[in-house]
């Protein structure tokens, strides 16, 4: 089995019409993540969404890549330092 290292994705959605690209690429890597919660701050018209997965590092950064290149979402990565 492959080494896997914890990490947490975070995805703030400025252009809601977005969300259904986000949704599509977290259900095809569904079986890395552990736990995923999205909050709404319609004060500020945006979504903030938190992923944590546990994956091989070069598929972490193949699902940020993915979400990073959709308009109106930033994405940001932390990882886990040790394995």
């Amino acid at each position: 089995m492959e080494d896997t290292r914890i990490a947490l994705i975070g995805i703030i959605v400025e252009d809601l019409s977005a969300t259904e690209k986000i949704n599509l690429i977290l259900h095809d890597c569904s079986e890395f993540i552990v736990g995923r919660m999205g909050i709404p701050y319609r004060k500020k018209n945006v979504s903030i969404i938190s992923v944590i997965v546990d994956a091989p590092a070069d598929q972490i950064s193949s699902i940020s890549g993915k979400l990073g290149m959709i308009e109106g979402v930033n994405v940001k990565t932390v990882y886990t330092k040790g394995k």
